[in-house]
């Protein structure tokens, strides 16, 4: 399921895992150079005391043959080490080079997407989340490349830095998002955002009941593993003061554009409510708006991380677009809008029935809800977790994740690889709504990872 310090050369933050986390528990994504050792010395003596005859006995010349097992044969050490989550395994790795390479082997087998959820308070020092993940790093079967973290507003930041907050927190923004970055591997691409309420899957199984909360601490990781296929990674367009005008050759350099296996743009706008944020917005949205390419998201209340970033963080008055770029041609999306039409169970089970006729795959797939504000309970006239229990009872064994936030991208539109199961014409689809749920499915592709 699921690395700090200074922006090292490249823009990418350098987590030496110095520092413990909370909790205490000290974290490690790397193996030793030194793991080229061909067997270690205590199970060299194992095996010549079980084969020394009188002295050893039965039970020493069992423990040379286990020895010479785990030390020669490849397929029984794999078979051991598939049991291990990612920490135990870049542990067991040490031990000799035959090892090694059957951690290596293993890893590259598990390309499942897992996620970290965070449905509890946690003391006023950590979010939730943090905690969550100090936790639960220790468990993770894959070893992530790619983070998106969402936590609610109300007590990520402190109230100089929420927009409308109206209470005073002893957290601060940056320090949370700091320790969150921490536990994560150093190499790792992390964009993390914080929202008015989140929708989250209960870990444990992705058919668990997906929660809308509106209200309180909460968060969630999303963690993607190197997938075979599968290229994801972050942007940043940042609202030029100076400007008006946005130069488009920087979604080339984003792999936005001359990209032909772009399938999937997740796109959130922030400080939305700063002058000329729509209008910019506007500008980043409409180039993207191809038939070809699924675009969803919304307006978020900020973003708190981004470590692939090649210049330091943007000032607190600054607006822009932040996001995740999947391309790959094996990738299969759907999109559906739920407008304002949408007010009871009826009509939100008959919205998610169009997503379900896009027949996207359900295995290895995640689904994504981005919601407005006014939406949830509210909307449906105080019946909480309308959309998401809509969602589970056509898509059992999805996970959905998701915010309420300030508005909302996204249109009815399926892609699978590329063909587009929609009658093109030369009308722009409407992107830019409110008061709206945007329901997204991803599909990432066939897996052959073993693990849940």
């Amino acid at each position: 399921m699921l690395g700090s310090g200074e922006r090292g050369k490249g823009g990418r933050r350098e987590r030496d895992g110095s520092s413990p986390p909370p909790g205490g528990a000290t974290v490690s994504w790397v193996v030793p150079p030194r793991a080229d050792r061909k067997l270690p010395q205590a199970w060299r003596r194992a095996g010549d005391a079980g084969q020394g005859g009188r002295g050893g006995g039965r039970a020493m010349e069992s423990a040379g043959k286990g020895s010479y097992v785990l030390a020669n044969l490849a397929e029984v050490v794999e078979r051991v080490l598939g049991f291990l989550p990612t920490k135990a395994l870049l542990r067991a790795a040490c031990v000799c080079r035959l090892w090694r390479e059957c951690a290596r082997r293993t890893l590259r087998t598990r390309q499942r997407i897992a996620w970290v959820s965070a449905l509890e308070p946690g003391p006023a020092e950590n979010h939730a989340l943090v905690r969550a993940l100090a936790r639960e790093l220790e468990k993770v079967h894959v070893l992530p490349q790619t983070v998106l973290y969402i936590a609610d507003a109300e007590t990520f930041s402190g109230h100089e830095e929420c927009h409308e907050q109206k209470k005073a927190r002893k957290r601060n923004s940056k320090e949370t998002a700091l320790a969150l970055e921490k536990l994560l591997p150093k190499r790792c691409q992390v964009l993390g955002l914080v929202t008015p309420g989140i929708v989250v899957t209960p870990m444990g199984s992705s058919s668990n009941q997906p929660q809308e909360i509106e209200e309180g601490e909460a968060g969630f990781a999303l963690l993607f593993p190197k997938i075979d296929g599968v290229k994801i990674h972050t942007f940043h367009f940042s609202k030029d003061v100076k400007n008006r005008i946005f130069d488009e050759s920087k979604f080339a350099e984003a792999g936005l554009k001359n990209n032909p296996d772009l399938r999937v743009v997740l796109l959130f706008g922030y400080n939305s409510w700063k002058t000329g944020a729509t209008r910019f917005l506007h500008q980043i949205v409409n180039p993207l708006n191809e038939k070809s390419i699924i675009l969803a998201g919304g307006q978020v209340e900020s973003f708190t991380s981004l470590t692939s970033e090649n210049s330091h963080a943007q000032p607190g008055d600054a607006c822009g677009v932040v996001g995740l770029a999947f391309s790959g041609p094996q990738i299969q999306s759907a999109t559906v809008l739920l407008d304002q039409d949408v007010a009871d169970e009826r009509t939100a089970e008959a919205a998610m029935q169009r997503l379900k006729a896009a027949n996207i795959p359900e295995h290895n797939t995640i689904g994504f809800m981005f919601a407005c504000v006014g939406r949830g309970y509210r909307h449906y006239k105080t019946k909480r977790n309308m959309e998401a229990d809509a969602f589970r009872k056509l898509f059992p064994s999805v996970p959905l994740f998701g915010f309420f936030g300030h508005g909302e991208i996204g249109c009815d539109r399926i892609v699978t690889g590329n063909f587009v199961l929609r009658e093109c014409n030369d009308i722009k689809d409407d992107l830019l709504h409110g008061y709206t749920t945007v329901m997204t499915l991803i599909h990432l592709g066939s897996t052959k990872a073993n693990q849940a």
